[in-house]
């Protein structure tokens, strides 16, 4: 039987030792993604400074940003001419299906659209 409390003890050991790894990597995960999320809040700000400070001062762009700011309305530039360049959306096809013909059962003399008679069940043929 201490084989199998020595083993029973070891197995919970080494449960906790996961448990504890998989804890430290959720907090690590989670940390990660607050970092994340607070980096993408400095890049839309930063953005929204370099977008006011162009519009502020578009005649007097200083020349340490002047080659970036041609770069963004050059791409500006580049969309507008992308979205005036995609095609039309028209309107859809409208597909009309041939109405069903009507077939006449050979056996009892029904009409049905369907390949065996609603009344006798016989096939309806071609």
């Amino acid at each position: 039987m201490a084989f199998f409390d020595e083993l029973t003890r070891k197995a919970k050991d080494v449960a906790a030792v996961a448990a504890d790894k998989a804890k430290d990597a959720a907090e690590l995960t989670k940390i990660s993604v607050a970092i994340a999320g607070e980096q993408k809040e400095i890049d839309k700000n930063y953005r929204t400074i370099g977008e006011w400070f162009v519009s502020e001062y578009e005649g007097e762009i200083p020349d340490a940003v002047r080659d970036l700011v041609e770069a963004v309305n050059a791409s500006k530039a580049k969309i507008a001419e992308l979205e005036a360049s995609k095609p039309t959306k028209e309107e859809p096809e409208v597909v009309v299906e041939a109405a069903p013909t009507e077939k006449t059962c050979p056996i009892c003399g029904a009409k049905s659209d369907s390949k065996f008679c609603p009344q006798c069940g016989a096939p309806m043929g071609e």
